[in-house]
């Protein structure tokens, strides 16, 4: 007798077939198939690490005449740069007096650093330096696709941007005011919290880091956490949703029957915000009017074709890696629960008044003008609009004030949305004007410098 069993049962002898248990193996292998087309592009070794920018994918095949007429023409800055990096290329800009007072910005979300054309240009009248950059996935830097995009690889940019400059940013004795918007903002704050020793001047327009969870819907809660969705099927249903409503983006203000489901704008709405579309302000006449429709902000006076909505939609057009870069900042820039990195700042900044006032009781020979500039620096400065739907003024006020310290903020809040940089460019620049005391290069800088 033999000791193995009997396994001819398993096989069929009759010559009817079976049909069901051939249909089970060819249903199974198809579904194996699948999988391993899909998990073979997902995570085979020539996927690439890095997604190029329209600089590489799109410029080389277009004529002179239809560059300059890209939403985004690649000269529309001086001072343009490409900055290569192990995390793909970087478009970094900076002109103005080498001598001057130096700026460097960090945008937002969606729109590229276009979106400080305002600004620099009117601080770089007023003898400023500045230093714009392209956020990876944004305008003409690279993706890398293989890294989370968070506080760690936006320092790091911000450093591969300063780096790159042909004058000392960095350094014995040389500081720089920063200026962060919307998701720059957190990133500028969370920046300032490591380096505090480089930076002599912290402004936040509409900033993020602080935003409320019940301003995360349940939607986005769901769309953008790992692991629920294929990334393919959630960058297309974020396309999706980017490219929606008037103009390609979103409205800003929910409607009534998802309010109870969405306290206050998702995080794609911050799109449509950030280009103006406030859908609760009726359009007023000029680009710069509160409430301006989507298409209306004007970036370049002389060039109309250039605005911020036309930017957003180009991006999603041409770019690559613009979609794999919102949704990795959404799941893992610091645009939330960052009490701790903003109390550091506070702390330091509490600590250099101390500081400052001991040595003003120990010397005789401080000026008190002097002394008056430097404290007017020891401060942070946040400019928000007043009817902007994504950063609320009743909620960042008060927040910032208990993690930073009443004494360490200063808020300026002007008739805007959350668009407020790019509509209201000039009353943000008298704001950060009169912030700095007249803004005289090389006077009063007044270092947020580390405890001692």
């Amino acid at each position: 007798m033999s000791s193995f069993p009997d396994i001819s049962r398993y096989f069929s002898t009759s010559p009817q077939p079976r049909p069901n248990i051939y249909l089970a193996a060819a249903a199974g292998l198809s579904l194996g198939v699948l999988l391993n087309r899909s998990l073979s592009s997902l995570y085979s070794p020539s996927h690439p690490d890095v997604l190029p920018s329209p600089r590489k994918s799109l410029l080389p095949t277009l004529s002179r005449t239809e560059i300059a007429e890209l939403p985004y023409p690649p000269g529309v800055f001086l001072g343009a740069r490409d900055v290569d990096s192990p995390y793909g290329t970087i478009r970094v800009y900076e002109w103005g007096p080498e001598e001057g007072r130096k700026v460097l910005f960090v945008h937002g979300i969606s729109t590229p650093c276009i979106a400080f054309a305002g600004m620099a240009e009117k601080l770089v009248e007023k003898g400023c330096r500045v230093m714009l950059f392209d956020l990876f996935g944004r305008g003409y830097s690279d993706t890398p696709t293989s890294l989370p995009h968070d506080a760690r690889l936006y320092t790091t940019q911000i450093l591969l941007a300063l780096s790159s400059s042909p004058l000392s940013w960095t350094g014995s004795n040389q500081t720089f005011s920063l200026v962060g918007y919307s998701l720059g903002g957190c990133i500028a704050a969370a920046f300032t919290s490591y380096f505090p020793s480089l930076i002599d001047s912290l402004i936040l327009i509409a900033p993020a880091g602080l935003v409320r969870p019940a301003h995360i819907g349940w939607k986005s809660r769901v769309l953008y956490s790992t692991g629920w969705l294929p990334e393919r099927l959630l960058q297309w249903l974020v396309r999706r949703r980017l490219e929606g409503g008037p103009s390609g983006a979103v409205a800003v203000t929910p409607s009534p029957q998802d309010a109870s489901d969405d306290v206050a704008a998702d995080a794609d709405d911050a799109v449509a915000a950030e280009v103006g579309n406030t859908a609760s302000s009726a359009p007023q006449s000029g680009g710069n009017a509160p409430g301006a429709s989507f298409d209306a902000a004007t970036l370049f006076p002389h060039r109309p074709h250039i605005s911020p909505a036309a930017a957003v939609r180009w991006q999603l057009l041409s770019h690559p890696g613009f979609l794999p870069a919102f949704i990795s900042s959404i799941r893992y820039a610091p645009i939330h629960s960052q009490h701790d990195r903003w109390t550091l700042i506070g702390r330091r900044l509490s600590a250099q008044k101390s500081s400052d006032a001991s040595l003003s009781s120990s010397s005789s020979s401080s000026s008190s003008s002097s002394s008056m500039n430097r404290q007017q620096q020891g401060k942070v400065l946040i400019i928000l609009g007043r009817t902007d739907p994504i950063i609320v003024e009743t909620e960042i006020v008060p927040d910032a004030r208990e993690v930073l310290g009443r004494e360490n903020v200063e808020v300026v809040v002007l008739e805007a949305g959350h668009e407020v940089p790019i509509s209201k460019s000039g009353e943000v620049v008298d704001a950060v004007w009169k912030f700095w005391g007249g803004g005289e290069a090389g006077v009063g800088k007044g270092e947020i410098a580390a405890a001692t």
